[in-house]
């Protein structure tokens, strides 16, 4: 069955320019931008219930832009000042540079990874060992920052401060796409969620990251692209591919 309609669980890019255009012109075919999760922050009471004091710590850890938002929003909400010596600590620039829509932009005390990866940041923060740590997380988290930091001993504590919901389809929202591409393992639940009675048949279902291929398989779906790999180191470039062969 060629395909003919995509639905890529990820908000609509904000450049025309998107790679997803030129494959939607290239082949002809209809993608459309829809998530299927969606990220609320949690309230002030909830953080209090956590027992952890922001004016405790001396650095912030971020990890992503909805990190940064809800800390942010939180320390409003809660009327707590931010000191100008708080340093920052981020994955990655485009991350630390988003900062600059809460506070000035400082290099001396933000810092940040080149590669992305929670280990890529661990040599700027050795040379800041004596600092406390907050690490702003959501409420669905694995372990891998807390046994890091634990391993090189820094002294740190993590606070839920946003959670991952599902965004519910409407009765009116169609959904007829012969292909679903995801991101998440939440996109995932949440597709089973909207959609109990869900019958794959022809549907082709597309991933990036491993735990989100998994994600597919445990809920008993056929996966039929899984991105990244050595030939298509992006989700647009898998989607590419995979579009040129199958609809052949």
């Amino acid at each position: 069955m060629k395909i003919k309609k995509v639905l890529v669980s990820q908000p609509k890019p904000a450049s025309e320019k998107s790679p997803y255009y030129d494959i939607a012109e290239k082949y002809g075919i209809k993608i459309d931008f829809r998530p299927f999760i969606k990220v609320e922050g949690v309230s002030a009471k909830e953080v209090r219930q956590q027992k952890v004091s922001v004016l405790d710590h001396s650095a912030v850890l971020f990890t992503s832009r909805h990190a940064i938002d809800h800390f942010f929003l939180l320390c409003q909400e809660m009327r707590i000042n931010i000191p100008e010596t708080m340093k920052y600590f981020c994955t990655t620039e485009q991350i630390a540079l988003y900062i600059q829509k809460y506070v000035q932009y400082r290099k001396r005390k933000v810092f940040f990874g080149a590669t992305g990866k929670i280990e890529d940041l661990i040599p700027s923060i050795l040379k800041h060992k004596a600092e406390k740590y907050l690490v702003p997380v959501s409420d669905v988290h694995n372990d891998d920052i807390k046994n890091l930091l634990d391993k090189n001993k820094i002294q740190h504590k993590e606070v839920v401060m946003y959670r991952t919901v599902s965004n519910d389809f409407t009765p009116d929202e169609e959904f007829d796409y012969d292909m679903l591409v995801f991101f998440s393992p939440s996109g995932v639940s949440s597709l089973k969620k909207n959609f109990p009675d869900f019958d794959q048949k022809d549907i082709k279902i597309g991933t990036f990251g491993t735990t989100t291929a998994q994600a597919v398989r445990d809920a008993g779906l056929r996966l039929d692209l899984e991105a990244p790999s050595v030939k298509a180191p992006s989700m647009t470039a898998a989607l590419d591919m995979f579009i040129k062969e199958n609809n052949k």
